[in-house]
């Protein structure tokens, strides 16, 4: 019979949250960074993004994030451009939606931005075309059936 000699299940990983509610400082672009918006996930801890440079690039998410810190379509991020390669990016940092709001009120982010876009925010446009979609019968329709 095998013995144990691990630390625990997966209870033990899932009770670390460290600490998210707390207030954390602001994070400003540096040199080879940027901010991007997330477009869609990829899967693979990868996803694709548009940059505010116009860029479209294919993004890394960082093992300290994996698993950890979860991205939907809408966030925005802070990547790390890579050198050698132009149209790939490392993801370091997702901006809570309070954060993404003060960066856009200090001029960081383009006005043209759309924060809490995500995944809800395509549905409300199709909901809108969906609209003539709809067809309503009459009783005597019903009973031609």
């Amino acid at each position: 019979m095998p013995k144990n000699k691990g630390k625990g299940g997966k209870n033990r990983k899932r009770g670390k949250n460290e600490a998210d509610d707390e207030k954390r400082e602001l994070v400003f672009k540096e040199d080879g960074q940027e901010y991007a918006q997330v477009t869609r996930m990829l899967g693979n801890g990868r996803c694709e993004a548009t940059c505010m440079d116009g860029t479209k690039r294919l993004c890394h998410i960082r093992g300290k994030m994996h698993k950890k810190v979860w991205i939907a379509a809408g966030d925005i991020i802070l990547v790390g451009l890579r050198d050698y390669q132009d149209d790939k990016a490392d993801v370091i940092l997702k901006y809570m939606p309070d954060e993404a709001r003060l960066l856009k009120a200090y001029g960081e982010l383009p006005d043209n931005t759309r924060l809490n876009e995500g995944i809800a925010g395509g549905l409300d446009e199709e909901d809108d075309g969906a609209a003539d979609d709809y067809v309503e019968f009459e009783d005597e329709d019903i009973d031609k059936i």
